[in-house]
Order: structure tokens, then sequence, then C-alpha cells
């Protein structure tokens, strides 16, 4: 399914620790800023997510809420948010069903045949769960334009 700005968002419920779930729709009334990225502890997305970390009070400031989201499982993602001292959630789409929703899966990462990841990906919902911004990677060493990203936040007021 492609993602079209100005439509719905798709609702998921994804794993943030084994014990602890979070689905879109619970930000309702705040703005989402979905973070898709290939997988923890490699170079580029280090940098993607700790920049986002390093601008978390201007996307609060905005009343957004970033959200990570990669296919490595929770307990990776918890080792890699301690290491980096990332202070915003990260979801595990660990059954690919939210890549494969946002048309963002990446099959056959660095070669690996039958191995899917998620593309480097950015997808702002609204307040009201209608998609505002998207943004994908021609490659997953590309990162975002971060004002970009930004300035797309600020624009939904």
């Amino acid at each position: 399914m492609a993602i079209t700005v100005g439509q719905p968002a798709p609702d998921f419920t994804l794993h943030e620790n084994p014990a602890t779930r979070h689905s879109l729709s619970d930000y309702r009334g705040k703005n989402v800023v979905l973070a898709f990225f290939p997988g923890a502890f490699t170079g580029v997305c280090t940098t993607e997510m700790c920049t986002l970390r390093d601008s978390i009070g201007e996307f609060e400031n905005m009343n957004a809420e970033v959200i990570g989201i990669t296919v490595d499982p929770p307990f990776a993602q918890a080792a890699w948010k301690a290491a980096n001292n990332v202070n915003y959630t990260f979801l595990s789409d660990y059954n690919r069903e939210v890549v494969n929703s946002y048309d963002v899966a990446l099959p056959g990462l660095a070669g690996m045949e039958g191995y899917v990841a998620a593309k480097r990906a950015v997808t702002i919902v609204d307040a009201q769960g209608v998609v505002r911004y998207h943004w994908v990677a021609d490659a997953p060493v590309n990162e975002p334009n971060y004002d970009e990203v930004k300035a797309a936040v600020a624009a939904l007021g």
C-alpha cells in the first residue's frame, strides 16, 4: 500500500518491549514523526537517530512525538537506546507489518537474501492522524533533510 500525503495514516500497534505496546492512534492530538531506519548499531542509523535525539526539544515544542521504527527486536533496540542516550520511543516491527503497510520494506539489505529491513524513511502524521509528509531514501546511506522535517512539523501549527 502506498502512503499518500493527505490520507489517513495506517494505524498500527508495535512493541516497545515485551510488556509495552504502542499504537499510532495512542498519539492522537499530537503530531508524530515516524522515523523508519534499517537497523540499530549501524553507522548512518546511529547518526540519524542521534540527530533526532539532539532535536527532541524542538519537536516537543511543536507538539510532536518522535518514534523510531526498525525491524530489530525490542531487546536490541533497548540496548542501542541505552548506549546512545536516546530519549524517545523505539518500536519493533519484527513481523514487518508496518514496513509493508507504509511501503518502506527493504528486502535483501547488505545482500542478505531473505532478510527484510526497513528503508530509511520519515512519515509525519498530524494530530488528527493524517499523513502530512512522507520521504523515503533512495539508498540506506541517505539521511533525511532534518531542516525540512522540522519545517514540515512546524507547518502543522
